[in-house]
């Protein structure tokens, strides 16, 4: 009897013996986890994930009892190291049983996530929404029975003139020490004049924020100083919730017949930028009491599962939002551990399919300040595109799907080292050369194998992926239509028949990658959405655009000149086509 099982984030699958270790099974289909102990359950780096529910896209239930019961070996490492999270098991123990649902987190993939997703600096006036106010209170007197929270107060208002401020009583249950910690002398953060976040003891002149942009497949996040406007830390990892669903249709499908789905989906995404704040805080020195605001933007479905809303009807025309304007609330109501009072603002969304992440994208890109018409393309699982200049802009989404970013390739993965990223083919003999991440040296140069001994071959990411075919093509190795030219497997052992259709070999070794006729077929597919979403502008708007910007993590790499010798974007004078970063 065999089962499927479904790995996430990369999308690799496949049909397994019943009684077969999920790591087994990995190591079968090229995933990435880890393993150093050789599967006697000692080095616990092999945890997984057990994914719970009805996966529509997949046609699988999955469940927890689909893996063999745990047994002694997972017993004794959880009584030595501590327990498991919720959901894990070790992947050298948990044997297949019934069809799963596998998620590899972070921390059990052997290549790091390279961060993909970087700030670009633009001209901005710095004027945040939270400044520091350094006073002296008044001691307590007997005489004068005021409380120490009045007394702040009218410290704030005669020395900074503040008339009206107020706090919390997350913020009120920590002054009193903070008071006497500071010996009457204090610093504190208040927002828009008004909502007082932090107290701290003395003299403090730092204070951050945190800027979140919530993507489909990829989160990043952005540690800024308040003052300077500098980012000082970014990060970046993998949406947890692809395991719900690689497309944002597939998670509002696991909500609708998953009860209590979109509990689950919100409190995963909400611990996983919770963890970034906390990676972002370590790699700069920055202590969590010092984040004092939180700003973050999504597509409209990922904005909703950020603020714990039904993402249910953006699964069907005329699809409602629940809220379109932006939300200020306080960040530890979404599980934020920042500091006490602070607040997080969501921007707002534009439309059922167009979402706050667009309307970053248009504040930090200013076409509509601009003469010049220009078709901005944040390219992600869910694109979003807008085009004009200052007399209108218009916007629409693009379900171009994760294989941009690595998933649904059969040799995908996401941007770590290992992964091709640059990929060039000789018009005569069709043989290949190719960079990896984490190497500058072409496969072709002396040192290469040396130089990669340490990270690998390991897969293709999106720009590799990109690079690939495009060169296929340029090439004479795919046609217009995308099919592989089998014939010329008479001229090179690089073609191979694969069934009724071809494959050409970008590496030999271990792992072999090949790219498959199905892989021409999955970026024919998220070429052709994105194209269309932005020949729908141009009809609409009735002129061709004169720049293009390409944003997102993916956008910001890859070559503009193979994005349009595929028809990823419309023709344009290649000195006008730029990329944004994480305009967003």
């Amino acid at each position: 009897m065999t089962h499927r099982v479904v790995f996430t984030p990369s999308g690799k699958r496949g049909e397994f013996a019943e009684g077969l270790s999920l790591l087994a099974a990995a190591r079968e289909l090229g995933v990435d986890l880890d393993s150093v102990c050789g599967g006697r359950g000692i080095c616990g780096r092999c945890q997984v994930a057990i994914a719970e529910g009805d996966f529509a896209k997949h046609a699988i239930h999955s469940s927890a009892d689909h893996v063999t019961p745990w047994g002694e070996v997972e017993s004794r490492y959880a009584s030595k190291r501590g327990p498991f999270p919720p959901g894990r098991r070790l992947g050298c123990q948990a044997g297949i049983c019934g069809d799963l649902v596998i998620d590899v987190p972070p921390e059990s993939q052997v290549h790091r996530q390279v961060v993909r997703k970087r700030a670009e600096t633009h001209p901005i006036e710095i004027d945040p929404v939270v400044r520091l106010y350094y006073v002296e209170v008044a001691e307590p007197d007997m005489h004068e029975p005021a409380s120490d929270f009045r007394r702040l107060q009218q410290a704030l208002r005669e020395q900074w003139g503040l008339a009206e401020t107020s706090a919390d009583l997350a913020t009120l249950a920590r002054l009193q020490k903070t008071l006497r910690a500071g010996q009457w002398k204090v610093t504190v953060a208040v927002r828009k004049g008004r909502d007082i976040v932090s107290v701290a003891p003395g003299f403090a002149e730092r204070a951050f924020g945190v800027a979140i942009d919530v993507g489909s497949t990829t989160i990043a996040a952005h540690l800024t100083d308040l003052m300077s406007g500098e980012v000082v830390a970014a990060c970046g990892a993998m949406n947890p919730q692809i395991r719900f669903g690689e497309d944002l249709m597939s998670r509002v499908s696991y909500v609708m017949m998953n009860p209590g789905g979109d509990k689950a989906l919100t409190r995963t995404v909400r611990e996983a930028m919770d963890a970034l704040i906390g990676e972002a805080a370590r790699e700069a020195g920055v202590a969590r009491d010092e984040i004092l605001e939180v700003t973050l933007v999504g597509n409209p479905i990922m904005h909703h599962l950020v603020l714990g809303l039904d993402p249910t009807e953006l699964g069907g025309a005329p699809f409602a939002l629940a809220l379109d304007a932006a939300y200020e609330g306080r960040a530890r109501d979404l599980g934020l551990d920042v500091a006490p009072g602070a607040f997080v603002y969501a921007l707002p969304c534009i439309a059922g399919h167009v979402g706050a992440d667009a309307a970053g994208v248009v504040l930090a890109e200013g076409p509509h300040l601009k003469d010049e018409l220009t078709l901005l393309v944040d390219v992600g699982t869910n694109a979003e595109i807008v085009f004009g200049n200052r007399e209108r802009l218009l916007a629409c989404s693009s379900p171009t799907g994760p294989a941009f970013e690595g998933a649904q390739i059969s040799c995908g993965q996401r941007a770590a080292p290992g992964a091709i990223e640059r990929v060039r083919i000789d018009r005569a003999t069709l043989e290949p050369k190719f960079k990896v991440i984490g190497c500058d040296l072409w496969s072709n140069e002396l040192g290469f194998a040396a130089a990669t001994a340490n990270i690998g071959v390991t897969g293709v990411c999106g720009s590799g992926i990109i690079e690939a075919i495009a060169e296929m093509f340029l090439a004479g190795i795919v046609s217009e239509d995308g099919v592989i030219d089998g014939e010329l497997a008479a001229r090179t052992k690089r073609i191979e028949a694969v069934g009724r259709t071809f494959a050409y070999v970008l590496h030999e070794g271990a792992p072999r990658l090949l790219i498959y006729q199905t892989d021409v077929r999955a970026i024919q597919l998220a070429k052709a959405a994105l194209y269309a979403g932005a020949k729908l502008l141009m009809e609409r708007a009735g002129v061709k655009p004169e720049r293009v910007t390409l944003a997102g993590a993916f956008g910001s790499h890859i070559d503009p000149l193979y994005a349009m010798t595929l028809g990823l974007i419309p023709d344009c004078d290649l000195s006008k086509v730029a990329s944004a970063g994480n305009a967003a």
